[in-house]
């Protein structure tokens, strides 16, 4: 079995059990795994999880064709937003470092300072007191000298002033695609199941291609077939044309613009993961109309999602060109 000449069953049997602790060598493993057994869901997912610990940039593309190879979609979604898929080993580390201080055990010390400091304190104004006298700081001043002013100014004038050399802050500044996170894996929570349905729809996928060879005796059926239904269709047609019937549209009957409700998203099921869905297919107008959203959503963010606009647009500006 290709496991266990790639991989150890136990190991792959731990990853399964413990998903965050795969590592780039088994990650790139589970490739030769899947070009072996494209259905085998488990290997997927591990490797999903490997892509998502490197923030690939293949790790959208290869969310969208295990999608495609998975039968439920829902299991894959609970397990994208598992907290086990989205723990990473250094924040797992500080969390059962956490745990570990949490259970120290902090004995009481019995506070002997308060004695002692009354006494160290009377001890300390009397020596500051007596030296008062040697201490003075006025004794110790060196006089300075007007000439030596003088000179000290005249050097300064006389002195090269040296270059002022400008920043760019332009050059400084993050890219668009940067600041956009473009390439980023995308990253669902439970309440997204809109988000990542909506993104599976705006999603093409090559079909599967299979063997399937047809007789020409049977094309020539099919064909047959479609022709004979294609004469009906055009025989109530002209049955209907013929009729000449009249339809009167009703006077108080509303006008609804069914075209502009399809292309609106909801306001309520607005998300920034379903935002940065339009930016990944390059949907830019969507993806400005969806941050206007949610900048009225959600009005302590607006200098954000206003930044964003202003990014997506630079974007867009740069892919014209």
């Amino acid at each position: 079995m290709v496991i266990n000449q790639l991989m150890q069953l136990k190991d792959f049997t731990y990853l399964l059990q413990h998903p965050q602790d795969i590592t780039a060598e088994q990650t790139s493993a589970m490739t030769s795994i899947i070009a072996n057994y494209p259905y085998f869901q488990p290997a997927r997912a591990l490797y999903l999880k490997g892509l998502k610990n490197k923030e690939s940039f293949k790790y959208n593309q290869e969310l969208k064709t295990t999608a495609a190879y998975t039968t439920d979609r829902s299991i894959l979604f609970d397990f994208i937003t598992s907290e086990a898929f989205n723990q990473n080993e250094i924040s797992q580390q500080i969390k059962q470092n956490s745990e570990h201080l949490k259970n120290i055990t902090v004995n009481d010390i019995d506070d002997i300072s308060v004695h002692k400091s009354v006494t160290i304190d009377e001890a300390l104004k009397q020596h500051i007191k007596n030296s008062e006298g040697v201490l003075d700081p006025y004794l110790f001043e060196e006089k300075i000298k007007a000439e030596d002013v003088a000179q000290f100014i005249s050097d300064i004038n006389e002195a090269p002033k040296l270059p002022v050399f400008e920043i760019d802050t332009e050059q400084i500044k993050q890219t668009p695609e940067e600041q956009l996170n473009i390439g980023k894996p995308l990253e669902f929570n439970k309440s997204e199941t809109h988000s990542f349905t909506e993104w599976l729809k705006i999603t093409s996928f090559k079909p599967i291609e299979r063997d399937e060879k047809v007789d020409e005796d049977n094309s020539d059926e099919i064909d047959n077939k479609n022709e004979s239904s294609i004469e009906k269709k055009f025989e109530l047609i002209d049955k209907f044309l013929d009729a000449n019937p009249k339809i009167v549209p009703s006077k108080d009957a509303p006008i609804h613009n069914i075209a502009k409700a399809q292309i609106t998203p909801n306001d309520g099921l607005m998300t920034e993961t379903l935002a940065r869905i339009y930016l990944e297919q390059k949907n830019y107008d969507k993806a400005i109309q969806s941050y206007k959203i949610l900048s009225l959503k959600y009005p302590e963010k607006s200098g954000f999602f206003a930044d964003q606009i202003k990014a997506v647009k630079q974007l867009q500006e740069n892919n014209k060109e």
